[in-house]
């Protein structure tokens, strides 16, 4: 926990501080000792007590952001608060633990914040409530701003204590955001926090984007673009700047995704009847072509040590999914179900790859080792792509289409969803226009 929260206190300027309560403690130990099972999490969700923050107005949205960040990942259960004996404030200066222990609390967090000038101090306990020990303290100092930030950090730290993994909620999604008829659909870029709050659009939809995806610092884009006619791969610096293209190559390319290092894109080119991969490295731009021969390999997707790349390809007489080495060598095919393979990501954990399977007029999004076995599909239906992992490869989103109540938008609506990897706790993600093409980002710090 020390590295996680060294980390975190570098993005606050060094003003991340453990509190003096957590000196002495048997952090290691204790945290062990409350680690639950995600498996048993799944079917009975950690029963968490999260009451305001004391300090007011802010206060309150932390504690609320928190709450809710739990609350969808369906492995907590916050306590009803209309349970609650002791107050906020009290329960800040020292929990009263019989009071909730009493409403079937299992964890508690209590919290303060402190309001000056253009700064919020947030000082944020986690209490594992039957042993009455503390385990966790820490202190964020912050813009005033960043109180929602601070939230997300709040809510990792919880996630990783008591399950023992990482958190995915200091993180974003950007999308693809849609409006007008199906046969003039107007495609610009969007970017939100992973809980949909702070949503703004990149694009301004002059020129159809699709598949953009996020580079490992979670600072630059890559993505499809017509914005000269014809399919090119652009690149997008989030901090500020303009979507310059990767590059002036002959025919189209599309499909990219950064490598692991940063330092190249792979993307699959068009040229003449055949679409092949190839790595583009950032520097010198220079082009390497990864797989030759009839068909139509697309949608490359570096593993997370760079070592490998899967990709979809039509080679065999239909799409299936195919991995080889990150030189082009080794090509073999690892989807053997019935219908056709697309789409394929790696999990950030490497054990897995998502994709999209469509079979007999039924999509169906689905994961499976790298060496093909241990297919399982984890949602179906009329219309469904685009998987993509949360940094902590717990969570996936992806876009379902469904037939719209009325004619508005061509008679269909387009929306993300989030899904466990388990197959459980399937929820939509609420964006102000329809979406598709999610791409999670890195962990922001």
């Amino acid at each position: 926990m020390e590295g996680l929260l060294s980390r975190r206190a570098a993005l606050f300027g060094g003003a991340a501080l453990g509190l003096p309560l957590l000196a002495g403690l048997p952090g290691t130990a204790l945290a062990q000792s409350s680690v639950v099972d995600i498996t048993k999490a799944r079917t009975d969700p950690i029963p968490i007590a999260i009451p305001d923050f004391a300090g007011g107005a802010v206060g309150r949205d932390i504690a609320r952001v928190v709450i809710n960040n739990l609350k969808n990942s369906g492995l907590f259960r916050p306590v009803e608060r209309a349970a609650f004996i002791q107050t906020p404030e009290a329960a800040a200066a020292l929990p009263r633990f019989q009071d909730w222990r009493v409403i079937g609390a299992q964890a508690l967090t209590t919290g303060r914040v402190d309001t000056g000038g253009d700064r919020v101090r947030v000082e944020f306990r986690l209490w594992d409530v039957l042993p009455e020990q503390q385990i966790q303290g820490t202190a964020f100092t912050a813009a005033s701003g960043s109180w929602r930030k601070i939230a997300h950090l709040i809510s990792d730290v919880i996630y990783e204590r008591l399950l023992g993994e990482k958190g995915y909620f200091d993180t974003e999604v950007v999308y693809v955001a849609e409006s007008g008829p199906r046969d003039r659909r107007t495609r610009r870029l969007a970017i939100m926090d992973q809980d949909g709050e702070n949503h703004r659009f990149l694009t301004d939809g002059s020129a159809a984007a699709l598949t953009p995806r996020f580079h490992p610092s979670a600072r630059q884009i890559a993505f499809m673009s017509y914005a000269r006619g014809e399919p090119k791969v652009y690149l997008f610096n989030l901090n500020g700047g303009r979507p310059e293209p990767l590059g002036n190559f002959p025919g189209m390319t599309l499909s990219p995704r950064f490598s692991p290092d940063g330092r190249s894109v792979v993307l699959s080119a068009t040229r003449g009847n055949d679409s092949n991969i190839y790595v583009v490295d950032l520097g010198s731009r220079r082009e390497r072509q990864l797989t030759s021969g009839g068909g139509l390999d697309v949608s490359p997707c570096f593993s997370p040590d760079g070592s490998q790349i899967v990709f979809n390809s039509d080679r065999g007489g239909d799409q299936q999914l195919y991995v080889m080495g990150a030189d082009g060598g080794g090509i073999r095919r690892i989807s053997f179900g019935r219908g056709r393979y697309a789409t394929p990501v790696w999990s950030p954990r490497g054990d897995l790859i998502a994709f999209t399977r469509i079979s007999g007029g039924q999509f169906g999004i689905g994961v499976m080792r790298p060496d093909g076995s241990g297919e399982r599909i984890l949602s179906e239906g009329w219309g469904m792509e685009g998987p993509t992992f949360a940094p902590n490869g717990r969570v996936m989103m992806f876009f379902r289409e469904t037939p719209a109540r009325d004619n508005r938008g061509g008679g269909y609506s387009s929306r993300l969803s989030s899904i466990d990897i388990a197959g459980f706790n399937e929820r939509q993600i609420v964006t102000p226009t329809d979406a598709s093409d999610p791409a999670w980002s890195p962990l922001l710090s």
